[in-house]
């Protein structure tokens, strides 16, 4: 089974290592440098000669499968320093992870680096007369090929972590891929859809050629955009986000608000023209800066740098005064708001308890002219039951009762009247002194002879006030 690791398997020889190993899947044995047995009918089963003599069965594998032996192809077939084995681990690695991806194909070749592997691609395929094939009829006097004596740029690389994968989602700048050096979505990232199923044919009439060659045409012209703008992007270092907004933090505010403004002629100059206008631009505001500077001095009567500098310090003193007396009163000024609010509200609440304490709806007159047992009252019994909103039977009823325990007893104070009737305690202390002021019920008699005073004719309480006749609507009783 072949396996990507960076050991070189046993017995190996310095020099001779490659990316991708081999194993036995039954002992695990290395057969990279040896003859292996590879099995035709399974997926990467690979033997050594001594489990294959041995007829091992191992999983879905059989003993009668069919098989072929491999062996190491050291010998070279398109330079002196690649070896046959070397080429196909190249192919295999650009067809695995992309073309461009010189990194992930020099790891999987093993023995190259990924500067060596786009040289040599270069030179023998690109390069090649017969493009795209390379030249196969070149001929070498040595059986083995001779390997690389430059190791210089393998051996002074330290070994990172690989990015497993060249994905949006793995780099510092999101959509970017610099394994293949492309972006997620490229500029105009819908033109390959006009041309993917374009088919030029031989039937194809002189008008419908002339319209696939304009569609080409444009599709080209989107290309050259997309390829102008990537090497601005590359050529401008852009995509070392964090680098240049490092750098542009440690620039004081009104040097950055200047180099955005200026970002818009970046696109007509070149890089150096465009760096060279930025360092004139912020000249030319430190300038300014300057002479608004010496302006100012001169105002305030300073003559020497000596002075402008001391000027200058205590000029910032003040104004580190001015902003943290300013920040106190601020702090006094939230403080005392909060506490008038407080206040505010908190008189607010007393006002409009008070007033709701104050405005009442007085309850409105109740005619009782038809309602029932009406006839059994006289004119005042009409009154009072108007006024104390008292249909005619509970007034009959509480009179009753009220009579019967005068006569029983022989008096009867307004305690014991609430006590016996079965309604507000207000209403019945309103019936009973008008049945004292009627002579109906004698008040019980004080200590000292007289008998208890009644003020029916006192000032009424507030809601009974505002039962007056004279001031209050009169409301039809539904009876």
């Amino acid at each position: 089974m072949p396996q990507k690791d960076g050991k070189r398997g046993q017995g190996a020889a310095p020099g001779d290592e490659v990316g991708q190993k081999f194993h036995c899947d039954n002992c695990q044995a290395n057969v990279t440098d040896g003859v292996r047995i590879s099995c035709n009918e399974c997926a990467e089963f690979d033997l050594c000669t001594t489990c294959f003599s041995r007829g091992i069965e191992l999983g879905s594998h059989k003993n009668d499968h069919s098989y072929r032996v491999v062996t190491r192809h050291r010998f070279p077939i398109f330079t002196e320093d690649w070896s046959a084995d070397e080429e196909l681990l190249l192919i295999d690695g650009l067809r695995q992870f992309g073309m461009g991806n010189w990194k992930d194909a020099a790891e999987n070749v093993g023995t190259k680096t990924k500067e060596e592997c786009e040289q040599h691609y270069l030179d023998v395929f690109v390069g090649s007369d017969s493009w795209p094939l390379p030249a196969m009829d070149r001929e070498f006097e040595n059986k083995v090929a001779r390997p690389t004596n430059d190791k210089r740029s393998r051996s002074a690389t330290p070994g990172k972590v690989k990015v497993l994968s060249s994905q949006p989602s793995n780099h510092e700048i999101v959509g970017y891929m610099p394994g293949r050096l492309e972006f997620e979505f490229e500029h105009e990232n819908e033109a390959d859809q006009v041309v993917k199923d374009m088919v030029i044919t031989e039937d194809d009439t002189a008008e419908e050629l002339d319209l696939k060659q304009i569609v080409l045409r444009i599709y080209n012209g989107k290309l050259d955009r997309r390829l102008y703008r990537k090497s601005f992007i590359f050529d401008r270092d852009l995509l070392e986000y964090r680098k240049n907004q490092a750098a542009e933090k440690r620039r004081p505010k009104d040097e950055r608000d200047l180099l955005n403004k200026v970002k818009v002629f970046a696109r007509m100059q070149t890089r150096e023209d465009f760096d060279q206008f930025s360092m004139g631009m912020l000249n030319e505001h430190a300038l300014r800066q300057r002479i608004k500077q010496l302006q100012e001095w001169r105002r305030n009567g300073i003559t020497t740098l000596e002075d402008g500098a001391q000027y200058e310090v205590e000029r910032s003193q003040r104004l580190s005064r001015r902003a943290t007396t300013q920040r106190d009163s601020v702090h006094l000024l939230e403080r005392l708001q909060k506490i008038v609010a407080s206040r505010t509200i908190r008189d607010s609440a007393s006002e409009a308890a008070a007033q709701k304490q104050n405005s009442r709806k007085p309850a409105s007159i109740v005619d009782i002219e038809s309602a029932d047992g009406i006839e059994l009252l006289s004119g005042p019994e009409k009154d009072l039951c108007s006024r104390l909103r008292l249909f005619p039977r509970p007034y009959l009823a509480a009179k009753e009762v009220l009579l019967a325990e005068y006569a029983r007893v022989g008096c009867l104070k307004r305690r014991q009247a609430c006590e016996l009737v079965k309604i507000d305690s207000t209403k019945a202390r309103w019936i009973y002194d008008f049945f004292v002021e009627t002579g109906w019920i004698k008040p019980p008699v004080r200590e000292d002879g007289d008998a208890a005073a009644v003020s029916i004719d006192g000032p009424m309480p507030v809601y009974l006030a505002a039962l007056d006749t004279r001031e209050q609507p009169v409301v039809k009783s539904e009876f």
